[in-house]
């Protein structure tokens, strides 16, 4: 049986540590913006190469946060990709703003830059990209585009700690980006949690203040502000985990590469890394014809794989109240993609086991 993620095995290296730091914030009496919490902005701070890390409640959280402190509202619209999990969507509509889709690139699945100023309007206020699957968007030509029509640039980092752009980590790319630490992510806690990392002082301190109910000192509150914020015993399990962040990515390196050479001549089609980027590889995903039957006969062999994202942004029924403009590429990847089995416990000899199954199922090409 080979997991597509098994947790309880990703924690083991980790869990005596875990433990040492819960029984720490238990006994500390504090379990809401203290130290743990503190210390772990800080540490992520220095770790993405940014001056300001903002610990809050979700990945989306992050995101829509982000927005709110750009003030970023009703009648703007930002430009967001048209594959993506759908968070990235609901953090521009949860601030009264449009979401204008852009189409990916199919073999990286990722925001394709040159559809971008297509879709700038008079209203467009952000590009908002996401790293998807572990991969950086192409933040270069990203920027130069955003800089020359005025707008902010937002990265959806949700997938990439410790992803690289040009020796850059992802988190130091836009003018702000939004993180998760749910479980599954590369750096996961054992709850929800996230965080917002930016180099701009004044927006890292409008952020700390909206994530407390709109408070900068206590029980005085200058604007209306949400509840979010990382809690200590998440922010304790994220500084124990993130020491070992750069090795685990690269085992997950080691057995994408692995992949990449086992299935070169099979009938997928495999993801391409972009020139000057360096994935996380959190997730690994082909596209495969006949789907549901791939799929069917690897679990038969007791392999288990997911689909990252079945359904596109502008199918779901949460936005069938919007007319879209045809989304082709999105729409044919959510019949395609199939996200095989990668983490830092799985080893190679699973990857080959998945590879010689995969190759078995769809055939080599001629």
């Amino acid at each position: 049986m080979i997991d597509f993620l098994n947790l309880k095995r990703v924690n083991a290296p980790h869990e005596a540590a875990l433990q040492a730091a819960a029984a720490r914030v238990i006994a500390s009496g504090w379990y809401v913006l203290g130290q743990e919490c503190d210390h772990f902005e800080v540490e992520f701070a220095a770790w993405c190469g940014v001056r300001h890390a903002i610990g809050v409640a979700n990945g989306l959280d992050a995101l829509h946060l982000i927005l709110r402190a750009m003030e970023i509202g009703p009648g703007d619209e930002v430009i967001v990709p048209s594959n993506t999990f759908i968070a990235t969507w609901l953090a521009v509509s949860q601030v009264g703003a449009v979401p204008v889709p852009v189409e990916p690139r199919p073999d990286t699945a990722n925001l394709n830059p040159e559809l971008v100023e297509a879709a700038i309007t008079p209203r467009t206020r952000a590009i908002l990209p996401v790293h998807l699957y572990g991969q950086t968007a192409e933040m270069a030509a990203l920027r130069v585009i955003a800089d020359r029509h005025g707008l902010k640039l937002i990265e959806d980092a949700a997938q990439a700690h410790g992803a690289r752009h040009h020796g850059v980590r992802a988190g130091a790319l836009g003018d702000a980006a939004g993180f998760s630490f749910y479980p599954g992510k590369n750096l996961g806690a054992l709850g929800d949690g996230g965080a917002v990392t930016t180099n701009d002082d004044a927006l890292a301190a409008r952020l700390r203040q909206l994530r407390n109910y709109g408070s900068s000192r206590k029980y005085h509150h200058e604007t209306i502000g949400v509840n979010s914020r990382l809690d200590e015993l998440q922010a304790a399990m994220l500084r124990v985990k993130l020491p070992a962040m750069d090795t685990e990515n690269a085992v997950r390196h080691r057995l994408a590469q692995r992949y990449l050479a086992g299935l070169a001549d099979v009938n997928v089609g495999l993801p391409r890394t972009v020139e000057g980027c360096e994935p996380v590889w959190h997730l690994f995903v082909v596209r495969v014809a006949e789907r549901a039957r791939v799929q069917a006969a690897l679990a038969e062999r007791g392999i288990t794989t997911l689909v990252h994202y079945p359904i596109a942004c502008h199918e779901q029924q949460a936005y069938a109240d919007r007319h879209w403009p045809a989304l082709p590429i999105a729409s044919a990847l959510q019949h395609q993609v199939l996200s095989l089995p990668i983490s830092p416990v799985h080893t190679e000899a699973e990857v080959d086991t998945v590879v010689a199954a995969l190759t078995d199922i769809v055939g080599r090409r001629s």
